[in-house]
């Protein structure tokens, strides 16, 4: 027997060892539930893509995913011109409540988050445990409290009492107190004070700047949350033109059980109602990432 035989056969035969075993089993599961989540993400989205191209036949007897019969654009004329063009007036309507409602809520979420974090006032951490009892309350359960309040004060019906429940944000209030310990250092706030600056002009100049990313992080959530609220606006809203989409579409989905020529509008009519979402969602996610991992490396 030869040297690089003798070699050869000393050498230990190689073996996966039960790390690697663990470690493939482990990545092969993440990818599992990774394609998972993905489809059960993409699939209604797709199917909802699809389904907008259809007639009302077409919708019930084709394919799930199958085109159909194409008439996507007879859809979208209906979907504009059913009711009188009431559609568009939700959707002005949606738009008013979010993107108004999330500004001037995140300022107001902002402004008391920060308060919480950087300044010292009697009773501030029971106040704050108020809060975070104002984040564990569903928002349906004060629906009912808010109408009769509504009710008294006579906003019942009107924009108002629509607009002015969402503007307050425990969540936000919480989230921002979070964003503003770790974006904004105490140093900075002590060098613009010696600097003769008052704390409003503080606050306006300096801290506001710094809790951009944050900023944006909490009128995301807050436009979120206002454009798929639905039980405020049907317990406070009787007149249709007061409606916002989440609450219109829902009358046309209950009018197509007995007219199903709804069916297709309520189907493109919820294509169109994500789109400002997604439209937000990319033109300020650098932003919101950024918000995200705010003060977790200090």
């Amino acid at each position: 027997m030869t040297t690089n035989q003798l070699t050869t056969a000393n050498r230990p035969i190689a073996t996966s060892s039960p790390r690697n075993t663990s470690k493939l089993t482990s990545r092969a599961v993440a990818n599992t539930v990774i394609v998972l989540a993905a489809l059960y993400t993409v699939l209604p989205g797709l199917w909802l893509l699809l389904a907008s191209t259809k007639n009302a036949d077409a919708l019930f007897g084709s394919d799930i995913l199958s085109l159909g019969n194409f008439s996507l654009w007879h859809n979208l004329t209906d979907l504009f011109t059913m009711e009188d063009g009431v559609y568009g007036r939700w959707y002005l309507n949606s738009l008013l409540y979010a993107v108004l409602g999330a500004l001037i809520g995140s300022l107001i979420s902002v402004a008391a988050g920060y308060a919480f974090d950087k300044y010292e006032f009697p009773h501030k951490e029971k106040m704050f445990g108020l809060v975070l009892t104002g984040v564990m309350v569903p928002p349906t359960v004060l629906a009912l409290p808010l109408y009769l309040v509504a009710s008294d004060i006579g906003l019942v019906n009107t924009f108002w009492a629509v607009f002015i429940p969402v503007l307050f944000n425990p969540f936000g209030v919480y989230l921002a107190r979070l964003l503003s310990s770790g974006y904004v250092p105490n140093e900075v706030l002590e060098a613009s004070r010696v600097d003769g600056a008052g704390e409003l002009q503080t606050y306006v100049r300096v801290s506001l700047r710094m809790l951009g990313p944050g900023f944006v992080t909490v009128f995301l959530f807050q436009l979120t949350a206002i454009w798929n609220n639905f039980f405020l606006p049907m317990a406070m809203l009787s007149n249709q033109h007061l409606y916002p989409l989440s609450l219109g579409l829902y009358t046309w989905n209950s009018s197509a059980t007995v007219s199903p020529e709804y069916y297709p509008l309520v189907v493109i009519g919820s294509l169109l109602a994500i789109v400002p979402l997604i439209v937000a969602f990319l033109t300020l996610q650098r932003y919101w990432k950024s918000g995200l991992t705010a003060g977790s490396v200090k």
